[in-house]
């Protein structure tokens, strides 16, 4: 099939940007989005012209890094998936496409689809993590995890990062994926001694970022490719309360 292309080419961080339009011929369903893309980037390279810039890694829908905004959705129609596992076949032949980067101003653009995600590693840095020493590695059934905390983390522990939830926010707000990052680490045992100072440092740095303020537009968990529930939203500001009450020591 084929397809006719906009999309977005910026130099760098200063270029003001706009789009640009492509064909893209012969496309086979079975590609995936990102293979569409590299034929496009061939046929650019061959006739001399700059490839378009994207972010992309494992193309396992693992790390997170392949994010863009298809005709208005990020990572594109198919719910669930990130851009490197969508497939062509979820498009018909003559559709028009348009592919941009993620649009938030915490997340500013480094060239054409790229992005800056720093502003994630930034709030990881203020709490997301487990500081304490808790010894060597204990014995998978040393300590006894409720079923239903264990199956929760995890659920929260699937979150890649890939910052689709701030990108189609219309108020560009991160709470998902803080609430995430917060919430799989505060259901462990492990994460309980660190529990309230690691809610608010995560919540500070959050907002000292350029990202909006959620308003339950739900918009996040529709685009999530890990489908994590605007639960762990409630779940954080139900311990941000709880942590404000605590006292800086604790």
């Amino acid at each position: 099939m084929d397809l006719k292309l906009h999309v977005w080419r910026q130099k760098d961080a200063s270029d003001p940007g706009s789009m640009v339009e492509y064909q893209a011929k012969d496309v086979s369903p079975d590609m995936s989005f990102l293979e569409m893309l590299d034929v496009v980037n061939e046929s650019l390279v061959q006739k001399g012209e700059e490839p378009i810039a994207f972010d992309h890694d494992c193309r396992e829908g693992i790390c997170g890094a392949c994010g863009m905004m298809i005709n208005g959705v990020a990572h594109g129609p198919q719910r669930g998936t990130t851009t490197c596992q969508l497939h062509m076949r979820h498009f018909n032949d003559g559709d028009v496409v348009y592919i941009e980067p993620w649009r938030s101003g915490a997340f500013p653009v480094l060239k054409d689809l790229m992005v800056d995600r720093g502003a994630f590693d930034r709030i990881i840095q203020a709490g997301g993590y487990i500081s304490v020493n808790t010894g060597s590695a204990p014995d998978a059934n040393e300590i006894p995890v409720p079923k239903q905390a264990a199956d929760t983390a995890f659920e929260a522990a699937a979150c890649i990062g890939c910052g689709a939830c701030v990108a189609q926010c219309p108020n560009g707000a991160a709470q998902l994926f803080t609430s995430a990052k917060v919430s799989h680490l505060g259901l462990m045992p492990q994460g309980q001694p660190e529990r309230w100072r690691r809610v608010r440092g995560m919540v500070a740095q959050m907002e000292e970022e350029a990202f909006g303020s959620c308003s339950n537009h739900l918009e996040c968990e529709a685009v999530c490719p890990k489908e994590i529930s605007v639960d762990f939203i409630a779940r954080m500001n139900r311990d941000y309360i709880k942590a404000t009450f605590k006292g800086d020591d604790s």
